[in-house]
């Protein structure tokens, strides 16, 4: 994912979520060395996109995303593999990742990818109120 795909990116996070990230936070990611962003493409449009940030061994999925168009195609499957072998490269220990609790298409995807529940964040998300599920993948290096 480069910057050409940003705005296309918040339009998808407006179909996607009820508190979608602005414009700044994608330009903010994009310019950390610290992140990896991977895009799908279709017909020349973004149609999907997953972020992972990594400090020393921890990986943390701070964003997936896929156009609703496109789901149930293995495309957000697709991207998050991806991450995982980007993950593996980096040697990185684990990944993390928060889902809204109430979210469990998303929830049962993480869960076929190999990511448990290890907690719960109580009134973790806004807009409406819920808590997130913490999720964990052990990483084989």
């Amino acid at each position: 994912m480069n910057s050409s795909h940003i705005k296309s990116a918040v339009q998808i996070e407006k179909l996607c979520f009820p508190d979608p990230w602005p414009e700044s936070f994608f330009v903010s990611e994009l310019n950390n060395p610290g992140c990896i962003y991977l895009a799908a493409i279709s017909g020349g449009e973004l149609i999907g996109y997953a972020g992972l940030q990594y400090v020393l061994d921890e990986g943390y999925i701070n964003n997936v995303a896929v156009h609703p168009d496109y789901r149930r195609m293995g495309i957000g499957s697709g991207l998050l593999r991806e991450l995982e072998k980007k993950a593996l490269e980096l040697k990185l220990a684990f990944m993390t990742l928060e889902v809204r609790s109430g979210n469990s298409a998303a929830i049962a995807l993480y869960e076929r990818l190999g990511f448990v529940p290890v907690g719960r964040r109580k009134n973790y998300y806004e807009r409406p109120r819920e808590d997130a599920l913490l999720m964990t993948k052990q990483l084989n290096n």
